[in-house]
């Protein structure tokens, strides 16, 4: 494991011949070297890959079995100086069994021998399942080594567990006693017949076991070369992260073939850390503890180099999981405005419409919940308020969208209530400072919390979760509503949603302005326009959004270091920001958060639609004296 909490792992699918254990060796050998080069520190090959899985009653003959531990004897010779931990498969001769084992080597030595549990098939012919065997150790290749389905492999600060074939598909698989026994990643070994759909629930096995144990699992399945006198083996070849996939191997190839890519190790203590449920079964089963063998390899001092993607947005999904995520979000949001709708009695909804983003978004999610209850959309009661900032553009967009949405509209211009305030505190209109921008904040609030008493109403907040993470809300102004819908929801998650929506929509009016809308530059539009556009743009003040969002997802839901969320983002955004701005603007993020929690304490509620969220009453809490010192400290030293 390197200084940022990442190992380097691969699976190998070499060539093999059946019954030629010199063939595969050096096959294998050829593949370790190759991992080795490429910096691996954690490699596995698939089931009884020294002599071919497909072998028969080919392993009940002597010659077969004496001959894989003599060509295991000579690749453990000619790897003897390769720093990498790698398991390979072979009929394992006992005093009174035959074992189907996986052998864990390392730099010249057997470790362990892991020995199948659950045979299928006819392995039962062939070899004795571990249940049925004394366990303990072994004589392999002139060695007495540790033996049995209670081995961990510590490679680096990395524990390793084995799994073999099938075994993951069992009630209780090996891999999650191991997991909760510490194990970070599961290696498996496998010979997987390629079936019709049978790779695709495979590999959703594989995939739903990783997340269940919130670990790294590595799978290796043989392929080219072995009998196809009944079956075709494909060479499948995944490696997981908590349930997402970060490599794979072409089925059904014709040459050789090594996945590799890094596992966050940190990440995945950092989900079990949080997993209470997780600490419960570990607690209960430490009542019988697995034996831990070192493999000598220390860690890794330096980081490694990188070649998993790292998503410049964490919480908007690509591709076709996009629309579905963003679908469900809309859904969370309609039904719990409408929940709290039903149960304050409430007869209509009020809220202010900025024309920006997050009021857009607000104003979405309540028309759909006035239509899931069936409520008149005149119901609504959407307010502009122009103030010192207030623009054209904005202005009339939000006119037209809440015209062509139905709603009742509703104008209050707040610049003479502002300045009478000015007179009344004895502030200078000409000084634009806080008090001159909150005091339109405070106005506003003001005027949807009176209107919604007026109307019986309910007041729709606007602000989203990356407004609250910097603290970019006035206090007892925006920051305040009686139900807040996009409490949940980071600013590049709004613009997606807002997005969806305007893909979905059918009427020209409404796209127009949902497009424009997704086109205008985020403001708070508190100090007057500059030749009737808008002179307050909040990205030149606090930063981009999208590295805010990334650094707040790193922060709450893994608990990263700055040190480690600025490499993360180094590789994120290396076409897009450099290094200083990324350094820059992770300051700031990091003394916002910490000095405006405050405002988090008394948020409203609000429905939380991901992992990462700022409720104090479920999702994050923190005094609100906390320093943020020892952070800060840490990013200056950058």
């Amino acid at each position: 494991m390197d200084k940022y909490g990442f190992v380097k792992v691969a699976a190998g699918v070499p060539q093999v011949r059946v019954a030629d254990p010199a063939f595969n060796a050096a096959a294998i050998e050829k593949l370790v070297r190759r991992a080795a080069k490429e910096g691996v520190r954690v490699a596995v090959f698939p089931e009884l890959s020294l002599t071919g899985y497909t072998c028969g009653d080919l392993f009940l003959t002597a010659t077969l079995v004496e001959q894989a531990e003599r060509e295991l004897a000579d690749l453990l010779n000619r790897t003897r100086t390769l720093p990498v931990l790698f398991a390979v498969g072979l009929p394992v001769r006992t005093k009174n069994a035959l074992l189907n084992g996986a052998v864990v080597c390392c730099r010249g030595e057997i470790l362990g021998v892991v020995p199948k549990t659950y045979l299928t098939g006819e392995e039962n012919r062939w070899f004795t399942s571990a249940l049925d065997w004394n366990g303990g150790e072994v004589t392999l290749c002139g060695a007495i080594v540790p033996a049995g389905t209670d081995l961990l492999f510590h490679v680096g600060g990395v524990k390793i567990g084995m799994e073999i074939g099938a075994e993951v598909n069992t009630v209780v698989p090996p891999s999650s006693l191991a997991a909760l026994q510490g194990a970070d990643v599961i290696c498996n070994l496998s010979a997987q017949a390629a079936l019709v759909e049978h790779a695709v629930y495979q590999q959703q096995v594989v995939a739903q076991q990783s997340a269940r144990c919130r670990c790294g699992y590595v799978y290796a399945s043989c392929g080219q070369g072995e009998s196809t006198t009944d079956f075709v083996f494909d060479g499948a070849a995944w490696i997981y992260e908590n349930g997402t996939l970060l490599a794979c191997a072409e089925r059904f190839s014709a040459t050789e073939q090594l996945i590799s890519t890094e596992l966050d190790i940190e990440r995945l203590r950092a989900d079990r850390g949080r997993d209470t449920a997780f600490r419960t079964d570990s607690a209960q089963e430490m009542q019988a503890p697995y034996l831990t063998v070192e493999s000598g390899l220390e860690p890794i001092k330096k980081p490694v180099s990188l070649t998993r993607s790292i998503a410049p947005l964490p919480f908007v999904p690509q591709g076709e999981k996009l629309a579905e995520n963003c679908r469900e979000i809309f859904t969370i949001q309609v039904t719990g405005l409408a929940t709290r709708l039903q149960a304050a009695h409430a007869k209509t909804a009020v809220l202010g419409i900025s024309g920006g983003l997050d009021s857009t978004l607000a104003l979405l999610v309540t028309v759909g919940a006035f239509d899931k209850l069936g409520w008149p959309r005149k119901n609504i009661v959407g307010v502009t308020m122009p103030g010192f900032g207030t623009t054209d553009r904005t202005y009339q967009n939000a006119q037209s969208l809440m015209k062509n949405l139905g709603i009742t509209r509703r104008e209050v211009d707040i610049k003479k209530a502002c300045l009478q305030h000015f007179k009344d505190i004895g502030h200078d209109e000409k000084v634009k400072d806080a008090a001159y921008e909150n005091a339109q904040a405070r106005e506003r609030t003001q005027i949807l919390m009176d209107l919604a008493n007026k109307t019986s109403g309910l007041v729709v907040g606007t602000g989203d979760l990356s407004e609250l993470a910097l603290g970019w809300a006035t206090y007892n102004g925006d920051h305040m509503a009686m139900y807040g819908v996009n409490a949940g929801v980071p600013k590049t998650l709004v613009r997606s949603l807002v997005a969806w929506v305007c893909a979905q929509e059918t009427r020209a009016a409404v796209k127009r302005v949902l497009q424009d809308v997704l086109d205008t530059p985020i403001s708070p539009e508190l100090l007057p326009a500059k030749n009737g556009k808008i002179a307050q743009k909040t990205e030149d003040l606090v930063g981009p959004y999208e590295l805010h969002d990334f650094f707040l997802y790193y922060f709450l839901r893994y608990g990263f270091t700055p040190a480690k969320i600025y490499y993360l983002a180094q590789y994120a955004f290396k076409s897009r920001f450099t290094a200083t701005v990324i350094k820059k603007w992770l300051h700031v993020f990091m003394r916002r958060f910490f000095s405006q929690q405050f405002k988090r304490s008394c948020m409203p509620d609000g429905p939380a639609v991901g992992s990462v969220g700022l409720s104090p009453r479920g999702a994050w809490r923190m005094p609100s004296d906390a320093t943020a010192e020892i952070w800060l400290k840490e990013i200056e030293k950058l």
